[in-house]
């Protein structure tokens, strides 16, 4: 019975030593493209030459040259090596120019407002090809990341979900936000005539105290709010038409000035610092770890990241 010879194969090594010695015509030149010693590449041609049944490279006075055989893999083996290089390149070396695709995120409304017109110039730029949804934040975070519902959530990412990848873009501070010429912005602003303003709180739940009732309460204060939206922008038009007092996230003291307060100098308010400890707010983005090397989503968390955290990018 005769038994037939295993077919030669040539690993992704041998592949890319052929690409560097055919490319050079030099054992010596071949060594010093693939960072190895010329005794290491000459054991190298010795296996090609076995394998492939042909000398490839032949003295000739000082200098080596290329069979017909050799000459003839020269393209291909290159080719191989650009397939390979390729194949093997991390996703984020993805061209934003030829991507077509549609992305959803989820953040709050002031997110969303502020995050829009910087992606929109991003992609007119970059990757005209681009589109985005930006839904409220109405979902789950972690299974939505995970089901694909949406690609990526931004804003204060609240949840602990031990799969969801998590970034922290940059560290706002709540400042008080009212019209020009209210009674708050003449003067020094205490504590107390903080809390005896009239006040519109944001939430999506409805509630009426946070943050900012408790560290009026370490003061024995209590603030009055007049009214409860389910919206920051919502909230800020109703600053800017009334005496109310809304809280804006802001960028620290010395910090590049935020995009998330576009929106209320736009609408003419005033930032005051406030007199009392809050917590400071930070800004995040998160994904499903299937998406980490995926060239499109890279693309798409540099470009969130270049809008909300320009001094970081």
């Amino acid at each position: 019975m005769q038994v037939s010879s295993p077919e030669p194969t040539l690993d992704a090594n041998l592949a890319i030593a052929l690409n560097a010695l055919l490319a050079e015509n030099s054992v010596t030149r071949a060594a010093a493209r693939l960072h190895t010693s010329p005794a290491a590449m000459s054991r190298t041609l010795g296996r090609l030459r076995r394998l492939l049944q042909d000398p490839l490279l032949v003295r000739a006075g000082q200098t080596m040259v290329p069979t017909p055989r050799a000459q003839a893999l020269r393209e291909e083996a290159a080719a191989v090596v650009r397939s390979l290089g390729a194949l093997l390149s991390p996703g984020a070396s993805v061209d934003p120019a030829t991507l077509r695709s549609t992305f959803t995120l989820q953040a709050a409304d002031l997110v969303g407002a502020a995050l829009a017109p910087g992606l929109l110039r991003l992609a007119e730029r970059e990757a005209p090809g681009v589109s985005f949804r930006i839904r409220a934040e109405e979902l789950e975070g972690g299974p939505a990341l995970r089901d694909g519902r949406i690609d990526l959530e931004v804003g204060s990412i609240d949840h602990v979900d031990p799969e969801t990848q998590v970034e922290e873009l940059v560290t706002l501070r709540m400042a008080a936000a009212v019209r020009p010429g209210h009674p708050l912005t003449e003067g020094p602003l205490t504590p107390a005539r903080l809390a005896a303003a009239q006040h519109v709180a944001v939430s999506r739940r409805g509630r009426f105290t946070g943050p900012l009732d408790t560290a009026l309460a370490e003061h024995d204060l209590r603030r009055r709010v007049g009214v409860v939206l389910p919206s920051h922008l919502a909230a800020m038009a109703l600053a800017a038409r009334s005496d109310v007092v809304c809280l804006v996230p802001a960028a620290l003291p010395g910090a590049v000035p935020s995009p998330l307060t576009q929106d209320a100098d736009a609408l003419g308010l005033r930032l005051l610092d406030v007199p009392v400890a809050l917590p400071p707010l930070t800004i995040g983005i998160a994904w499903h770890p299937r998406h980490t090397a995926d060239g499109a989503h890279f693309w798409l968390r540099g470009a969130v990241r270049r809008v909300l955290a320009p001094s970081s990018s």
